[in-house]
C-alpha cells in the first residue's frame, strides 16, 4: 500500500483523532444533580472532585449496571452509584477497574446460599444477608437500600460501595489478602502496619472490648482493610484516632481524607 507523503502527516492526525472513539463524558446538568446528594463527593476539594468525573464516566462506559427484583434505576442515580465506586480510584485511576464488568443492584439486602465443610468432613449451609458483595471475577453487587442508608448518615463510618470497591482493588494483584497492587517497598510497610493493626484489633474483639471501628474488620485481613476504607472516607477522624499507621497508608492510597 502505498504511503502518504510527509505533507500528509496533518491529515493523517486529524483522521486518527476522528477514528478515535470520543472520551466518555457526564454532561454538566446530570453530573451536579447526581453529586449534590452525595456528601463524600462534596467534600472533596474542587479538583479532586473533577477528576471523579471522568472515571465515574469511564465506569459508566465499561460497567453493565444491572437492577434487580423490580428495582429501576434512573440516570441520575446511575451517576450516583458510579461516582460512589470510583471514589477509592482517585489516586489509583482508571487501571482500577480491571477484571469485572458487570454492578449488579438489589433494592434491599440480598440473601446468599453458604457452605462450608469442616475439620470432620460435616457440610454445613446457611444464609447470609449481605449489603454488598465483590466476587474476584464476576460482578461487584450493591443493595440500593443500603447505599441509601449511607447517604442519611454519612459520618457513621460505613459506604457499602468503597467497601466493594476496596476488594476488587485488592484482588487485582491476584490475592485478595488486605494489600493492593502497590510498590514493592510500599507493600512491605502496608504488609507490616496492617497486620499489626489487624492483630492488635483481633485481640480486642476477641477479648469482648468495644471497639471504636466496626467489629466486622476482625472477620479477616481483606475485611479488615475494607472496613479501614469505609472509615477513610466516612470517619476518617475515628480511624486517624484508632489506627493512625493504618489511616496514614490510605491517606496515601486513596488521597487525602476530609471531615464532613
Amino acid at each position: 500500500m502505498a504511503q502518504l507523503p510527509a505533507g500528509h502527516v496533518p491529515l493523517i492526525r486529524a483522521l486518527s483523532r476522528w477514528l478515535r472513539p470520543a472520551s466518555p463524558s457526564i454532561d454538566d446538568v446530570t453530573w451536579q444533580a447526581a453529586c449534590a446528594p452525595l456528601p463524600w463527593v462534596a467534600a472533596l476539594e474542587p479538583k479532586r472532585r473533577e477528576r471523579l468525573r471522568p472515571l465515574a464516566a469511564r465506569f459508566l462506559h465499561e460497567k453493565t449496571i444491572t437492577p434487580l427484583s423490580g428495582l429501576e434505576l434512573d440516570p441520575v442515580q446511575r451517576v450516583q452509584l458510579a461516582a460512589l465506586c470510583c471514589l477509592p480510584l482517585l489516586e489509583f485511576g482508571e487501571a482500577g477497574l480491571r477484571g469485572w464488568s458487570q454492578l449488579l443492584v438489589y433494592p434491599d439486602a440480598f440473601r446468599v446460599r453458604r457452605s462450608h465443610v469442616d475439620a470432620a468432613g460435616v457440610l454445613h449451609e446457611w444464609d447470609d444477608e449481605l449489603a454488598g458483595e465483590a466476587w474476584d471475577q464476576g460482578p461487584l453487587i450493591l443493595s440500593w437500600a443500603d447505599v441509601q442508608a449511607d447517604l442519611a448518615q454519612p459520618d457513621a463510618g460505613f459506604c457499602v460501595a468503597v467497601h466493594e470497591m476496596a476488594h476488587k482493588l485488592d484482588v487485582l494483584d491476584g490475592e485478595l489478602d488486605g494489600t493492593p497492587p502497590l510498590p514493592a517497598r510500599w507493600q512491605r510497610e502496608w504488609a507490616r502496619d496492617f497486620q499489626r493493626a489487624y492483630d492488635a484489633f483481633c485481640a480486642e474483639v476477641d477479648a469482648g472490648r468495644e471497639t471504636t471501628i466496626d467489629p466486622y474488620a476482625a472477620e479477616a485481613p481483606e475485611e479488615f482493610f475494607a472496613v479501614a476504607t469505609e472509615y477513610h472516607f466516612s470517619a476518617p477522624a475515628l480511624l486517624a484516632e484508632a489506627m493512625p499507621q493504618v489511616a496514614a497508608h490510605l491517606a496515601r492510597f486513596y488521597g487525602p481524607a476530609r471531615p464532613l
